[in-house]
């Protein structure tokens, strides 16, 4: 009996639980990701300058972690006290508004013409 409550429970779930610092598990795995690609030939790169590309690897981790550590703690000021999804819709604005991605979101504000008149 008790299994099926739970199940009920996790069925009402609207979005994905905060898992580390209010980040879920999408946007820390995002955080990794491009922490991850950022890292590995950063360190790598200067590992091989000094000889010791093995330390690069090492470095990598250390730089993934803080990464994650710091990205999520602003992350989580960002989202404080704001609806789910906030920083998602205002990223895409600031791309549709540099000409990046098109925007599906109607940006326009002042008066909308109806394409009617008033006719008796």
């Amino acid at each position: 009996m008790e299994h099926i409550e739970e199940e009920r429970v996790a069925d009402r779930m609207n979005s994905e639980p905060a898992i580390f610092k209010g980040c879920s598990t999408t946007e820390l795995l995002a955080i990794a990701l491009i922490a991850t690609v950022f890292w590995l030939p950063t360190s790598l790169l200067i590992s091989a300058l000094f000889g010791a590309i093995t330390m690069g690897l090492g470095a990598t981790g250390v730089g993934v972690v803080a990464t994650v550590v710091i990205s999520s703690s602003i992350f989580q000021k960002i989202k404080n006290g704001k609806p789910d999804g906030f920083y998602q819709q205002r990223t895409r604005i600031w791309l549709s508004e540099r000409k990046f991605i098109s925007s599906r979101l109607v940006l326009r504000s002042g008066s909308w013409y109806l394409g009617r008149t008033n006719c008796a």
